[in-house]
């Protein structure tokens, strides 16, 4: 049974993503000196959270760090990472901008970068504390779903910190800002590679979502909610841009690249909660 403080942490962790994506969009970018002191603090609160789960238990006498602790890190660290993007807000929606904050759009799929690494990992501990609880084929499918999608993904996060930032700096320089007829079909290749790491991942999450159902980690309840959402995600994301709205909406902000990483993490505190209870 938790006490208090695990559920006062249960709590904190589970609204965060709501909570960034709501500051972040609502909000916007602000003043560097003001989200930093503020991101640093958030990391401290959701630091000491997950100590309420991975803490030595007083009643046993020894440190009891549970065989899903490690795993459970690695999938949650991604959207540590991401709280800082509260304080960032969305990308600019024009050269100029991106140009006058190149620094911080690099920092900012740096961070998506590490992210992803840092899910991928967590992922591959998961995929074997599965497979020696005895489901090996929803794993397995999971995690070589995941080994096409991270590549993918971290191409695709350089292509839009670097390439496009100095591509920027170059065609704000052209007359009218003109961009050259090569940009567009080399954009258009990022867009299909967007598509499947993004589709990708959310399959990915439906298999570990199953396989986490199997050893009863997870309950049908829950395992079906993670399989309908994630569907979902993948539905919007392979959507053409032409369909009225709502659709191409909600395809853009499924698509948008720290949305795909909301369900492993939720896993990731999941498994936290269990930590208390395996070993």
């Amino acid at each position: 049974m938790m006490n208090r403080w695990q559920i006062s942490g249960l709590i904190y962790l589970y609204l965060l993503p709501a909570a960034v994506a709501a500051i972040g969009f609502g909000v916007g970018q602000v003043d560097l000196h003001l989200y930093l002191p503020l991101w640093a603090v958030n990391v401290c609160v959701l630091l000491l959270a997950i100590w309420q789960f991975i803490k030595p238990d007083p009643n046993a006498g020894e440190r009891k760090f549970g065989s899903w602790t490690s795993a459970a890190l690695l999938l949650i660290i991604p959207w540590i990472l991401f709280s800082v993007f509260a304080g960032m807000g969305p990308p600019p929606i024009n050269m100029a901008a991106w140009v006058a904050t190149a620094l911080t759009q690099q920092l900012r799929y740096t961070i998506l970068i590490c992210g992803g690494l840092s899910a991928f990992l967590g992922f591959a501990l998961l995929r074997t504390k599965l497979e020696n609880r005895g489901e090996r084929l929803y794993s397995t499918l999971g995690f070589t779903v995941l080994g096409v999608a991270i590549p993918l993904f971290i191409l695709n996060m350089a292509f839009w910190g670097y390439y496009l930032t100095d591509a920027f700096r170059y065609f704000v320089t052209l007359p009218q800002c003109n961009r050259p007829e090569w940009y567009v079909p080399v954009k258009m290749f990022f867009d299909v590679i967007a598509v499947i790491e993004v589709a990708l991942i959310y399959l990915a999450t439906i298999f570990f979502a199953i396989a986490l159902k199997k050893i009863d980690l997870l309950t049908v309840r829950a395992s079906r909610w993670y399989i309908i959402i994630a569907s979902l995600g993948i539905v919007l994301v392979l959507l053409p841009p032409s369909m009225p709205e709502p659709f191409p909406t909600a395809g853009y902000l499924a698509a948008i690249p720290a949305i795909p990483f909301i369900m492993p993490y939720l896993i990731g505190v999941r498994l936290l909660r269990c930590n208390k209870t395996s070993s």
